[in-house]
């Protein structure tokens, strides 16, 4: 204990970065805003400190950047008031003009005067005038960096303005308008599921009404260049709900809850009626449960998180649960399903031949493909699922041997 208390008083800090309250270190930050080059430079300077003043200046700027950046909040305050968001890039042009002000202090800096001999303090002020400026070559294109940084920081203010005018217009044609959701709430409940990996905060959370809005939706964040992330409870613990990317689009299908009654139905290769259920992609999984308990039949998809998990995610997941060593997991006990292409349209996949058992047990299977244009589907009384009219756009047969889903 008494040596852990004396560590030495020279230990560098791991981290400099002021406002830093993530989990990213200095060097990732540095990465991010001024790029690889600049955290060369900066590793390269700290072992030149002096003061460390100019050093803390710069980091300033940094963190007032990365805190913007990493805050839903804060950017919807510096969005509403530009003369705020203009106070603060002053302040921050401000700061490194200082930096740059004591870098030329320091370029004129020379040997110490009191040396005994002229040729010694010649040679030594020629050394020093030699360092000093290859230091102040970095300094200078560290400042470079740092203010390119500032502009792009300035500037994505304005982009984000007008894509997120542009994304209302888009997207509130197909959806209702209070369902396209840019406040700092709800993209903060968005940024991560239960792996609590934060990388990007999404743009855009979407929360349509009904699946019949899918399609449209999907085509409009296309075309606004949005990568789009479908999102159930949040409850994966592999990230598959996580954005990558600052222009990402997160929609929620907690709203999309239409659950069927447990009925018999003949399957396509199959000779005798199986008992299905059809599930929305935003109905939890208990109710699926509670739904096959009511008939006498257990519902084989289980995992721990059944009270806030949803289908959807359970299908994307592939989730299992304690029942998957009897009865498999998601995948294999898929009977039909039907999602959105990144054109737009409606594919319905069918399995054919089901082995009622796990899939990858199968020698083959054996799957039909159709696709359809989204004003295809059609409301259906007594049909939870809804129909398609008139003939797909095309048809396609797929045949993959069972042990590739393993």
């Amino acid at each position: 204990m008494h040596l852990l208390a004396i560590a030495p008083a020279t230990t560098p800090r791991l981290r400099e970065i002021p406002y830093n309250y993530t989990s990213f270190s200095d060097r990732e930050i540095v990465q991010r805003v001024l790029g690889d080059e600049g955290w060369a430079l900066i590793s390269e300077l700290r072992a030149e400190r002096r003061t460390g003043r100019s050093a803390r200046m710069l980091y300033e700027v940094l963190g007032d950047i990365w805190a913007v950046s990493r805050n839903p909040y804060l950017q919807d305050d510096l969005l509403d008031n530009p003369r705020r968001r203009r106070q603060l890039i002053d302040a921050l042009h401000h700061r490194l003009s200082e930096v740059d002000r004591r870098r030329s202090q320091d370029a004129q800096e020379s040997a110490p005067e009191e040396l005994a001999s002229d040729v010694v303090r010649q040679a030594l002020r020629k050394a020093a005038s030699l360092e000093d400026a290859s230091r102040d070559q970095k300094v200078a294109r560290l400042l470079d960096l740092a203010r390119q940084a500032v502009a792009a920081f300035d500037a994505g203010f304005d982009e984000t303005s007008r894509l997120r005018r542009r994304a209302r217009k888009a997207l509130s044609r197909v959806t209702m308008a209070d369902n396209v959701k840019f406040d700092g709430l709800s993209r903060v409940s968005h940024v991560t599921d239960a792996t609590d990996w934060r990388v990007e905060y999404p743009f855009v959370v979407l929360t349509p009404d009904s699946e019949a809005e899918i399609p449209a939706i999907v085509r409009a964040c296309i075309d606004l260049g949005l990568t789009i992330i479908p999102r159930g409870g949040g409850t994966g613990y592999t990230g598959g709900a996580v954005p990558l990317t600052s222009r990402s689009a997160v929609i929620n299908t907690e709203k999309l809850e239409t659950l069927g009654a447990v009925e018999r139905l003949q399957l396509p290769g199959l000779g005798e009626p199986v008992a299905t259920i059809f599930s929305g992609a935003g109905v939890v999984t208990r109710r699926v449960s509670d739904a096959a308990d009511a008939a006498g039949l257990v519902f084989a998809v289980d995992p721990t998180s059944a009270d806030a998990s949803c289908v959807g995610g359970n299908i994307a997941m592939n989730a299992g649960g304690k029942k998957a060593v009897l009865w498999g997991t998601a995948i294999d006990n898929l009977a039909w399903w039907r999602m959105v292409d990144p054109q737009g349209n409606w594919l319905e996949v069918t399995r054919v031949g089901h082995n009622m058992g796990k899939i990858h047990d199968a020698a083959w299977v054996d799957f039909e493909l159709a696709w359809y244009a989204p004003a295809q589907l059609a409301a259906t009384d007594g049909n939870p699922a809804g129909s398609m009219r008139g003939e797909p756009l095309r048809r396609q047969s797929l045949r993959l041997e069972g042990w590739r889903f393993r």
